[in-house]
């Protein structure tokens, strides 16, 4: 608990330090705790903590803490999402951040209608146009939504943005400068249904940097839990 407390002590510091020095407020910044590869007892101390927005990358994994970690929690889907996942998870999570394609969204529209629900979703931007990643190119991200604002079944709450990784996190502020420049764009065409909310950017590595560039949700799971055993 220890460490899961300095450390979660350290972030919390580290986000007011950026805010501010964007002129804005830390608490309209979301942590998001990514509890990729972390057991249960782990995840529950957080929470204890008083973190209460919680991120897993797989469906199989989240199903399997959903219903183990006690307290007022909210799940985040934020890793890709197959199509035939997407039943599982339907009333499960508060924001599905990874959409990265019309057919997707379109399936969790489906879903969602067929069980008298609503689903709030990101949009998944491959900002760096890398080939490795998931995600719109923001060329093709408008004629999205022109289509995406048709499915009954889902809001566009915002954006989504998974940077490069690299030592110097600085490199990364022109994606996020980009991210915010199409969100801000695309919240000023007040589109139906389109609800630009939510700008979920920055990771460990360059979470500061992405909260000077007007990220609202940052998705922490190293930088809390430390190292991370894939095996």
């Amino acid at each position: 608990m220890n460490v899961i407390r300095e450390n979660l002590e350290e972030i919390r510091q580290n986000i007011k330090t950026a805010a501010e020095k964007a002129g804005r407020r830390p608490e309209d910044i979301i942590l998001l705790g990514v509890t990729k590869t972390v057991d249960c007892e782990r995840i529950q101390q957080l929470v204890d903590l008083g973190v209460k927005e919680l991120g897993e990358n797989r469906v199989q994994e989240l199903m399997s803490k959903i219903d183990v970690i006690k307290g007022d929690v909210n799940w985040h889907l934020i890793g890709s999402l197959q199509t035939n996942k997407v039943k599982y998870i339907i009333g499960r999570v508060k924001l599905i951040h990874s959409v990265d394609s019309v057919h997707l969204a379109e399936e969790i529209s489906r879903r969602s209608l067929k069980a008298g629900l609503v689903t709030d979703i990101l949009l998944e931007v491959n900002a760096a146009g890398e080939e490795s990643k998931h995600g719109f190119d923001p060329s093709e991200l408008y004629e999205a939504l022109e289509k995406l604002r048709e499915f009954k079944g889902i809001r566009v709450k915002g954006l989504m943005t998974v940077a490069p990784y690299d030592e110097n996190p600085e490199n990364n502020r022109v994606y996020f400068k980009k991210m915010r420049e199409l969100f801000v764009d695309i919240k000023a065409k007040n589109c139906d249904n389109i609800d630009m909310t939510f700008l979920s950017m920055g990771m460990t590595n360059d979470y500061t940097v992405a909260i000077e560039e007007g990220a609202d949700i940052v998705r922490i799971g190293t930088g809390i839990f430390g190292a991370r055993n894939y095996n």
